[in-house]
């Protein structure tokens, strides 16, 4: 058995025929990934209808044209109606941001939704995801091991940028994969 072996800061990328349609083509930033239990984020899902400036409205906190068309991501299936920003460490709550990967955190709270529209104080990149991807003990390590997911280094232009239509064959291209290579069936040797 393999020691413990934690994928914080990687990205999962799904595998064609995953056999979950939640995850077709996704792209996920693990955020927490401990023994008992991992906590990712999925970066090419814009939630439809819903923008920067609408979540801000709702919990009354104001709301600048900036807001205005700002995508906010289905972060996964879990919890859809907590928000987590995913954002540089150039800003930081020092009571709430979990600083996880290098240049990297997440934050949980209204403070951090305040800093997004902040252009000079708040952080460089970052965006808000509602709810989230979670496994329980061993649960991502099986599906690892099932061939489910592979894993690549985090790639700021991947976990920040808008073109979420392309997020999961760039994340493949990091990795030197063209998905016009990949089948959906797996299997082990």
């Amino acid at each position: 058995m393999n020691p413990f072996q934690s994928l914080v800061g990687r990205l999962l990328v799904a595998m064609p025929g995953i056999g979950d349609p939640r995850f077709e083509h996704a792209v996920i930033l693990v955020c927490v990934h401990e023994p008992e239990h991992a906590m990712g984020l999925r970066l090419d899902q814009p939630t439809p209808a819903v923008d920067l400036k609408s979540v801000l409205l709702k919990l009354e906190i104001p709301a600048p044209d900036s807001a205005i068309g700002r995508p906010v991501m289905a972060g996964g299936p879990v919890d859809r109606e907590r928000g987590f920003v995913l954002h540089t460490d150039d800003w930081m709550s020092a009571d709430a941001s979990l600083p996880f990967a290098e240049g990297l955190a997440m934050t949980a709270t209204k403070d951090a939704l305040v800093a997004m529209t902040d252009g000079l104080a708040g952080p460089r990149r970052s965006v808000l995801h509602l709810g989230y991807a979670g496994w329980g003990e061993g649960q991502l390590e099986e599906e690892l091991g099932d061939n489910v997911w592979l894993t690549a280094d985090p790639d700021l232009d991947v976990i920040f940028d808008g073109d979420h239509d392309t997020k999961w064959s760039r994340a493949l291209k990091g990795l030197g994969v063209d998905a016009a290579w990949l089948s959906s069936q797996s299997g082990r040797a």
